[in-house]
C-alpha cells in the first residue's frame, strides 16, 4: 500500500496545481478598469455617480448623478501639487467655454485641508463648483494613483476620457470637441 501513497500524493498534488493553473487563467478575464474599458471603445458609467461630495467651504453637497446631463470635466487635485498649479488656467479656460454648452469643470480636493484648499481656489481664480473627497473613496472608485487626474464624463454620465497626469497641449479640448460632438 505505500509504494501506491506517494504516487498517489504527487499526481493529487499536479492535479490541484493544474486545475489551479486552469481557474487562474479562467478567471483572468477582462480587466474592468475605467483605462481598459476606454481602451476597448467602451465608455463605462463614472463611478460613484450618487456619492454625495461635501462641497469646499460650504454645507451643499454634490453628486456627479446630479450633474447627468451635463458634459463634466472632474479633475483630482491639491493645493501642494506643483501639476495642479500649472494646469489651473487650462480648466479655468475650460470652464468658461463649458458654462455656455450646459457643461462645467468640477474639482475635486485629494488629501488636502480645506483652508489651502480654499486658498488655492482663491490665487488660481477658480469658479468652477469644488468638492472634497474627505475619505479618497472617490479617488479609489476612479483607480487614481495621483495627482492630477482628470475624467470627462458625458451627458449619459460615462466616463469618455481619462489623463492620468498634468493636463498640457490640446488634449482636453481635442477630448471635448469629440464629446460634445463639435468637428475639431
Amino acid at each position: 500500500m505505500r509504494r501506491f501513497a506517494v504516487p498517489g500524493a504527487v499526481s493529487l498534488a499536479a492535479a490541484g496545481l493544474i486545475a489551479l493553473l486552469i481557474f487562474a487563467i479562467a478567471n483572468q478575464g477582462t480587466n474592468h478598469s475605467i483605462d481598459s474599458q476606454l481602451a476597448h471603445g467602451v465608455r463605462p458609467p463614472a463611478p460613484d455617480a450618487h456619492s454625495f461630495l461635501p462641497g469646499l467651504g460650504s454645507t451643499h453637497k454634490l453628486t456627479l448623478a446630479g450633474l447627468r446631463g451635463k458634459v463634466v470635466v472632474v479633475n483630482l487635485f491639491a493645493s501642494w501639487c506643483q501639476p495642479c498649479q500649472a494646469e489651473a488656467p487650462i480648466l479655468h479656460r475650460t470652464q468658461q467655454q463649458l458654462s455656455r454648452q450646459n457643461g462645467t469643470v468640477l474639482g475635486v480636493t485629494y488629501r488636502d485641508t480645506t483652508g489651502d484648499a480654499l486658498q488655492f481656489m482663491r490665487q488660481q481664480h477658480i469658479d468652477y463648483p469644488v468638492v472634497r473627497d474627505v475619505s479618497g473613496g472617490f479617488a479609489r472608485a476612479y483607480g487614481a494613483n495621483g495627482i492630477p487626474e482628470t475624467f470627462v464624463i458625458d451627458r449619459r454620465g460615462h466616463v469618455a476620457a481619462v489623463r492620468r497626469y498634468q493636463l498640457a497641449g490640446s488634449w482636453l479640448e481635442t477630448t471635448l470637441n469629440r464629446v460634445l460632438g463639435h468637428t475639431a
